[in-house]
């Protein structure tokens, strides 16, 4: 069975290493019909004939020259304190697309370098700030935003990780806040879709599908990568929303647009298998968990193949997920307590272990998925007091996805008191 949340890994605060990468444009709006689909003459998906843009090769290609030619220049000398700033986001921004773990270690390597070796400049901290929060080190990395606008920092990049932090840990009502202001100042794909993200969050489906499909009409520039972050945020929504036939459709424009997307194509597998094309899933996920050091792909080809009955090769890719979610635990607990929690869930076959991931995560950052990922650890494991304490809460929470519904009334029919909410979850 599929999650019904995205596997985003890392993704405490997406986009924002894509902020200076877009070509700003300003185009009239497109309106969206009722019902959530797109009207007449305004697809979503758009083709590539549609909305041309970079060859994903070559777009991959152009970054890693960017990052090569930017450290070629250390070798003739010291950066500027912005110059490795810049490395660091082009290198967290290739661990974003390329799925590595490593980059995003060695981004927060370069960061805390920088704010050991000027301590006075506030890009250290915004860069920290990114780093930390990447990591979901999320107090610690507000605490260096408020640091560097202290130290006079200010704009556009500063708000955008702000609210990128909000939303991570279900802040929605303040990152949505932000949003609309950055949308108001400059209409833009990036912004429309981060306004999009937040409300997709906030469950006004609606809204923010046409957001997304607005967001395209304000792009021409020709680099893949806001295109195919755009898609597979808007596919993540669809996903959670139980709507896989549309989740797929645009996981696979994203992957199509930049194949070398990890997250797309992982995601596209985990659709696909839901769908029950387990064959197309083995093939996206097998080159992906051979060489990512991310070991969701290695847990999802587990799980996929022990579903499809090819129980040995599902033991191996098991045996790899378990032990590389170990060390990551051991590195960054706060970041790959939910990811660690779903593996035991699924594949690990280890309820109990996935039960204490999952409230570590809850502790971290109070979201729709958070709370989903306890009921379901707790409801597996026959914990019934975790599973109505974490129901007791989700009354709170902005929106219940399908899933979230039925797992809390699941949770509270096993409870002791009466249902508060009544009919709400039925």
């Amino acid at each position: 069975m599929t999650s019904s949340r995205p596997r985003t890994v890392l993704s405490g605060c997406i986009a924002n290493a894509l902020l200076f990468l877009a070509a700003y444009c300003h185009a009239a709006p497109a309106l969206l019909n009722q019902g959530g689909t797109a009207p007449s003459g305004i697809e979503s998906p758009l083709s590539q004939a549609e909305l041309p843009t970079t060859d994903g090769a070559i777009a991959i290609g152009n970054l890693q020259a960017q990052i090569d030619g930017e450290e070629r220049l250390a070798a003739y000398g010291p950066l500027t304190g912005l110059q490795r700033a810049g490395i660091a986001d082009l290198i967290a921004m290739r661990g974003q697309f390329l799925g590595r773990i490593a980059d995003y270690e060695r981004a927060e390597q370069i960061a805390e370098q920088l704010v050991r070796e000027a301590p006075t400049d506030p890009v250290s901290f915004l860069t920290r700030a990114q780093a930390r929060s990447t990591f979901h080190r999320f107090a610690e990395a507000l605490a260096d935003v408020e640091e560097a606008e202290r130290r006079g920092l200010h704009g556009q990049r500063v708000e955008s990780l702000r609210a990128a932090i909000f939303e991570a840990t279900g802040h929605y009502d303040e990152a949505l806040v932000v949003r609309q202001r950055a949308a108001r100042a400059r209409l833009d794909i990036r912004s429309l879709g981060a306004e999009a993200s937040v409300r997709s969050g906030r469950g006004e489906i609606e809204e923010a599908e046409r957001l997304f499909v607005e967001a395209p009409q304000h792009y021409r520039d020709v680099s893949p990568f806001p295109v195919a972050w755009l898609y597979f945020q808007q596919g993540s929504m669809w996903m959670r929303e139980g709507s896989l036939d549309r989740a797929r459709e645009l996981f696979e424009a994203a992957h199509q647009r930049l194949p070398a997307y990890a997250a797309a194509q992982g995601h596209l597998a985990e659709v696909e298998a839901a769908l029950g094309r387990h064959e197309r899933a083995i093939e996206l996920l097998r080159p992906l968990a051979q060489t990512s050091d991310d070991p969701d792909y290695a847990a999802q080809l587990a799980r996929i193949l022990g579903e499809a009955g090819q129980a040995e090769e599902a033991h191996r890719w098991r045996a790899a997920a378990a032990t590389r979610y170990a060390e990551l635990i051991a590195l960054h607990p706060e970041a790959f307590a939910d990811h660690a929690a779903e593996f035991w869930l699924a594949a690990g076959g280890d309820p109990q272990e996935a039960l204490a991931l999952a409230q570590t995560n809850l502790r971290v950052r109070r979201t729709p998925r958070a709370y989903e990922l306890v009921l379901q650890a707790a409801l597996a494991a026959g914990e019934s007091a975790a599973a109505c304490d974490a129901a007791s809460h989700t009354g709170a929470l902005p929106h219940l996805w399908p899933s979230l519904r039925t797992l809390t009334s699941r949770a509270l029919a096993t409870c002791s008191q009466p249902d508060p909410e009544g009919s709400r979850y039925r």
